[in-house]
């Protein structure tokens, strides 16, 4: 058993992170595997509150609980189990045996495959009855996923966005975490966002959604230039009703739900943290904007033909065995 769950693991280090800082740790004893917050890879200046760690590790959470039930096991989870050990924030153990789960290895196999976007989308639009069918993947691990409901609410989130990267990029704290989560071309770093992760000279969208600089001032970047993919693709919010430690978890499992199923579908995500991180703007696109739930993520959906490479961590860095 323990390695059958070392490669669980080995799958769940293929979560989205927040500048894919991998801000975790897992632990196996038994048919048991702990998920830890690794709170020294917290962005300090992005993320005071932890919030986006914990989204992180969530997202690791549903990717352990999807590369057991593909294994033919339930997984039995218990959330935040110790409180006097907060940063395990679940426990996924492996219950009993069950049939064939076509659903479960169709998602299974999409943990690696699934890339993070950093650039425009082609124009053919995400079909309606998926973005119902990522709604209710969102659903059912407690959150909401909600298409932006008109032009001028995709415009003020561009236009949010847009503002808090401006002052995020005059603020050394948050470049200095820039710098230190952006890696050159030739990198061997197994953590950060690599230069090939996206386009040297991102071609604008309108509305269009800033992105970080994680070059800070080289020519980095693919060079590529997809002249057809400049459209904003569809602009969702995630959101859940409680905004706690457990809220965050669970939020983390549902982006990581959505985008499995969304990656099967040919479809691939950008998302967008900056107007959630100061908190009078999270709270004016909560209060305005999600009908007073909480926002977790601002994400774009769409169609892109860029291929991009993963970087993780070696599992040795990130696995504990008791």
């Amino acid at each position: 058993m323990t390695h059958r769950l070392q490669s669980v693991v080995e799958a769940a280090v293929w979560a989205p992170s927040v500048h894919n800082s991998q801000p975790w740790s897992f632990v196996i004893e038994g048919d048991e595997i702990r998920v830890r917050a690794d709170d020294e890879r917290r962005s300090r200046a992005c993320d005071p509150g932890g919030r986006e760690m914990l989204l992180s590790c969530g997202a690791a959470v549903f990717t352990v609980r999807t590369a057991l039930r593909a294994l033919g096991h339930r997984p039995v989870v218990a959330v935040l189990p110790d409180p006097d050990r907060p940063a395990v924030l679940a426990t996924i153990r492996a219950g009993e045996a069950l049939g064939p789960d076509e659903h479960a290895e169709i998602m299974n196999a999409q943990i690696t495959r699934r890339r993070t976007h950093r650039a425009g989308f082609a124009p053919e639009p995400v079909p309606e009855d998926l973005l119902e069918a990522l709604a209710g993947q969102a659903e059912a691990e407690g959150a909401r996923l909600t298409p932006a409901g008109s032009d001028a609410v995709v415009r003020t989130l561009a236009a949010l966005t847009a503002a808090a990267q401006e002052v995020q990029a005059g603020d050394r704290a948050f470049t200095l975490e820039s710098v230190r989560w952006g890696r050159p071309p030739g990198s061997r770093h197994g953590d950060g966002v690599p230069a090939e992760a996206y386009p040297r000279e991102p071609r604008r969208t309108s509305p269009h959604f800033a992105q970080r600089d994680y070059a800070h001032g080289h020519a980095w970047g693919t060079g590529e230039d997809r002249r057809g993919e400049t459209t904003t693709g569809v602009v969702a919010l995630l959101t859940t009703r409680a905004d706690d430690r457990p809220a965050w978890i669970a939020a983390g499992q549902a982006l990581q739900r959505v985008l499995l199923h969304a990656t099967a579908h040919g479809v691939s995500a950008a998302f967008h943290t900056q107007a959630l991180e100061p908190y009078h703007l999270r709270e004016f696109i909560r209060q305005e904007l999600c009908g007073g739930e909480y926002p977790q993520m601002i994400l774009r959906l769409g169609y892109t033909s860029a291929e991009s490479r993963g970087v993780r961590r070696p599992i040795a860095d990130v696995l504990d065995e008791n």
